[in-house]
This record gives structure tokens, C-alpha cells and sequence, in this order.
């Protein structure tokens, strides 16, 4: 071939054919110092709220500096007003008010703030051969064997008998003790290692220690019991009883960190999904004077399909968008048709050790930007929405058009598995929904991966769509 055939050939590809780049060699040094300042920030985040209840504190709090003030229905709204609704400590809604009519639908950012964990059972405590357990029972899809043999901290609320409040989070500060799941020595697991990898470690195994000094007595039985007991009794002021209505949570004692010698990646546990929320939340803060109005859900209960009143099978989005369209006396039904949605949700990052579960021309890459997902589901799509070709040409060209880096992918090959977002039960409110969200690797690991440079590329595309 000649040289101004190869040449020809060339200019073609580069016009016709998909471009793929590292989104580091399409951004200047100084989007790269954006970049890295804004992770720093986002890392902060992640050691701050390891919990739906924690998260949900942090971003109340930032709101309210802010200038957002409690959502009350049927309260005068005009143009820049902002405001939030706290759904019981565990999920939140915050809005900026547009310029144009409510009527022409809002820009919805939705992602969720739960992440795979253990809960305390509501009978947890007891003892053992002289040592003190907790009873757990996981939430989420988890490896089990995973949860072994690494320090966990302990967060959440207990209600006493009175009905007062006792927040418990320990483990996080170096001075603070951590807990621990043991798993069977190598020389002696010879029959545990015959079982599957998913029952190598079976989920009533999954009993944290707490410990093991017993109360100064020689008289009776379970003394480390009752010498546990009587620490907790003396912190909080709680008895036995009052585990009945606690949310005890027990979650990775890792802090999210840089990884490489690079620094190009961080890891943390709970990127799925506050890799998503913590961008959308940022977002919205940035677009102060929208031309429509911004509305961003950070919802709970994800992890275990969104049931319950703090998640998206609920209502309470529902009738905070028609509460909210009511205050400019218009139909909360017409307003969610006109509306757009971001389902910001992780997705699978492609991972060369484990290269043949995802197909190649179809999955996500790290340092590719953010991922935009058509559909999501199980094999034959199930539990997907599927955006329709124009929505998907309409958050296109919203993403060209800022110069967002961004990229497409699936879950996973066809019949390999797949899973599911919240974009299906917004889209089920007449809504144009897409799943759009992070690369991850090692996901729902207690320490899962993610590349810096998609971090930044979500937080764009949300600023993009939000200013839409």
C-alpha cells in the first residue's frame, strides 16, 4: 500500500471508527490538579461516611453551609431557592430551583448511599469457650471469605428503653480497638478447603470477636458476657435489651487510601455506590443558578433491592417531585414525564486477571471516564429499563458538548450474571432514565478500586446534565 493510501486509510478510521484514549492523555496539567484535589476531597469523604446514616450526615450538614433549607410542601419557591428533605437519617433529596418552568421537568441525579456490610443480629451478643462474639447476618451480595481476618469497625445507633438516642462508631481513630472475623489456619482446613468458594466461609460463621476478658468474678458463668455487658452499659448506658432496637453495622477498619506508586487510583471500601453519590452531591452544589431545576436523591437500601421506606421502590421521591411541583401549581404526574434522570451507579472495570467474564468491546475500561450504561439486568435484561436510543443521543451529546471523557459499557458478558441499579424504578415513574456511573474493581470487596481520573469524569458529567 502506498504511503497516501495508508495515510488515506487512516484519516477514515479516525473519522469512522470509535476513539479510545487514557483520560489522562486528553487532559492538561491543570484538569489533572482538579482532578487529583477533587479525590482528595472525595477521599476525605469516604473515611468520613462508611455509612447510609453517616453519609447522610455529612451531606445535611454541607448542605445547610450551603444555604439549603428543610423542604416543606406547599412553602413559595422561585428561581435559586434550595432545599433538602432528610428521609429518617438515612437518605436525602436536595433541589436547586431553575429558571425555566417546572413544567419542562427537572434534571434528577440518583444514586444510592448503602454499601455491602454486616448487621448486628438483634440478639448478637454471646459467649463462647471464654470469648465474646457478635452475631452477624450479612447485607448485600458479599464473598463471605472475604469478611475474615481483617479489622472491622462498628457504626450505627442504638435506641434505648427511654426512647434515647446512643451513635455508636468505633474503630475509625487509631487509638480505638477494631473487631475481627476468624477464619481456619491452612494446616488445619484441610475439609474446609473441599467447599466451594462460596461456602468456604458460610454465613453463621460470620461471628465477630469482641472479646475475651471476663468480668472480676469467680463465681458464674458467661463472665466475659457480663464483663462486655458492663463496658458497653458503662459507654452507652444501654443493657441487652436495647440491641433489640439498634442498627449496628460492621464495615471494613480500612482508610480509603491512594494506590500505586503513581497515586492513580484509590482504594476504599463503599465505592458502590458513594463513588457516584459523592460526585452527584458536588455537582449539585456547583450549579447554583440552573436553567432546570436540579433535583438529586442519595437513597438507601440499593444493596438489598431498594425495598423499605429509605429506598427507591418506596415512594418518598415520588411525593417529594409532586410536592414539589405543586408549590408552582403544577402536576406532579406531567412533571416527572417532562423529567431526565442520571441512575448514577458503579459499574464492572475491566480487569485483565479476570479478563473472560466481560466482553471486550463492551465493558468499561479504567482512566476511560465515566461509564454510561443503556441497560443493565440479568441475561435476558431482566430488571432493566433499557434507555431508549433518543435519551441515550440526548446525554450524548450533553457530554460532548462540556467535553466530558466518558465511555460505554455492560455488565458483564451475555449470561455471565448482571445486575441491577434504581435506574428501572425511576424510569417506572414515566421518567427518561440512563445508567451512567465509575469503573470498579474488586466490587462489593470490603476494599474495592477505582481510577481517579473517572472519579473527576463523573463529577463533569453530572455538572453537565445538572446545568442541561
Amino acid at each position: 500500500m502506498k504511503e497516501n493510501e495508508k495515510d488515506q486509510v487512516q484519516t477514515l478510521k479516525d473519522a469512522l471508527f470509535s476513539q479510545s484514549k487514557h483520560a489522562a492523555q486528553r487532559m492538561d496539567d491543570a484538569e489533572l490538579a482538579k482532578c487529583d484535589a477533587f479525590c482528595a476531597d472525595y477521599i476525605g469523604f469516604m473515611n468520613t461516611a462508611k455509612t447510609e446514616r453517616e453519609a447522610t450526615a455529612f451531606v445535611t450538614a454541607a448542605l445547610e453551609k450551603a444555604g439549603y433549607v428543610p423542604f416543606k410542601p406547599g412553602m413559595a419557591l422561585k428561581a435559586g431557592d434550595k432545599v433538602y428533605l432528610n428521609n429518617r437519617g438515612k437518605a436525602v433529596i436536595l433541589a436547586t430551583i431553575g429558571t425555566a418552568p417546572i413544567g419542562e421537568g427537572v434534571r434528577l441525579c440518583a444514586a444510592h448511599i448503602d454499601s455491602p456490610r454486616l448487621d448486628l443480629k438483634q440478639h448478637p451478643l454471646y459467649e463462647s469457650d471464654e470469648i465474646g462474639f457478635f452475631k452477624t447476618h450479612y447485607y448485600g451480595g458479599i464473598k463471605k471469605y472475604q469478611w475474615t481476618a481483617i479489622p472491622l469497625s462498628l457504626h450505627g445507633v442504638i435506641i434505648r428503653k427511654d426512647g434515647s438516642k446512643a451513635e455508636v462508631r468505633i474503630g475509625e481513630d487509631p487509638a480505638d480497638p477494631v473487631f475481627y472475623i476468624t477464619d481456619l489456619l491452612p494446616h488445619l482446613a484441610t475439609e474446609q478447603m473441599k467447599r466451594t468458594l462460596a461456602q468456604g466461609i458460610k454465613g453463621e460463621e460470620l461471628n465477630i470477636v469482641i472479646g475475651s476478658m471476663p468480668f472480676k468474678s469467680d463465681k458464674g458463668s458467661e463472665l466475659v458476657k457480663l464483663g462486655l455487658m458492663n463496658i458497653l452499659h458503662e459507654k452507652y448506658g444501654i443493657t441487652e435489651d436495647d440491641f433489640l432496637s439498634a442498627e449496628l453495622e460492621a464495615v471494613p477498619a480500612f482508610p480509603a487510601r491512594e494506590v500505586g506508586f503513581d497515586r492513580s487510583l484509590i482504594g476504599a471500601y463503599g465505592h458502590d455506590d458513594r463513588v457516584c453519590s459523592y460526585p452527584a452531591f458536588r455537582a449539585a452544589l456547583a450549579v447554583e443558578a440552573p436553567v432546570h431545576t436540579n433535583v438529586v436523591i442519595l437513597t438507601d437500601k440499593e444493596e438489598t433491592g431498594s425495598d423499605g421506606n429509605t429506598g427507591l421502590c418506596s415512594s418518598y421521591l415520588k411525593y417529594f417531585l409532586c410536592d414539589l411541583a405543586e408549590c408552582f401549581g403544577e402536576n406532579g404526574r406531567h412533571v416527572m414525564s417532562a423529567s431526565q434522570c442520571l441512575s448514577a451507579d458503579v459499574n464492572a472495570g475491566f480487569d485483565p486477571t479476570f479478563s473472560e467474564v466481560l466482553e471486550r468491546n463492551n465493558c468499561a475500561y479504567l482512566n476511560h471516564g465515566v461509564c454510561v450504561t443503556k441497560f443493565t439486568g440479568a441475561r435476558g435484561k431482566s430488571g432493566t429499563s433499557d434507555a431508549s436510543a433518543e435519551f441515550v443521543g440526548t446525554i450524548r451529546a450533553v457530554l460532548d458538548e462540556a467535553g466530558v471523557i466518558w465511555q460505554t459499557g455492560e455488565l458483564g458478558k451475555v449470561d455471565m450474571g448482571g445486575g441491577g441499579t434504581v435506574a428501572a424504578y425511576i424510569a417506572n415513574l414515566d421518567v427518561d432514565t440512563i445508567d451512567i456511573g465509575v469503573p470498579v474493581l474488586s466490587m462489593h470487596a470490603p476494599y474495592e478500586l477505582v481510577a481517579k481520573t473517572d472519579v473527576w469524569a463523573a463529577y463533569r458529567a453530572f455538572e453537565a446534565f445538572l446545568k442541561s
